[in-house]
């Protein structure tokens, strides 16, 4: 049995491994204020709980975006205003974290990230 590589978990406790484009969209699509966020993990780099990204929903239906590349000094945020009437998760959203699992390119452009304080 293949070990998975990527592991999205949502906020009502269902885990989906190695998902889709289609399915991270869908996890996306079903976050609401009960429901405020998914991580997506990479479980093929140690350690495995310090690299991820992750979404969560605002009260003002914008998003705060995060990645973790390990460290603490590799943890970036973003926030992503709500730019449209109808609800539902922004492109740009859905687009990072895909390209964030998927290896594509531009993700690190395509949000004004800055570093998470430490806490």
């Amino acid at each position: 049995m293949v070990k998975p590589e990527l592991r999205a978990v949502e906020a009502g406790g269902r885990t989906v491994d190695d998902p889709t484009e289609e399915t991270l969209g869908d996890l996306l699509s079903e976050m609401n204020l009960q429901h405020r966020f998914v991580i997506l993990e990479r479980l093929d780099l140690e350690p495995t709980d310090q690299h991820y990204i992750q979404v969560y929903l605002n009260d003002d239906y914008s998003y705060q975006v995060e990645y973790r590349e390990g460290s603490a000094d590799k943890h970036y945020q973003a926030h992503v205003p709500r730019l449209h009437e109808v609800f539902g998760p922004e492109q740009s959203v859905a687009k990072v974290m895909t390209d964030w699992a998927h290896g594509g390119q531009g993700w690190r452009e395509a949000l004004p990230w800055a570093p998470k304080p430490f806490r």
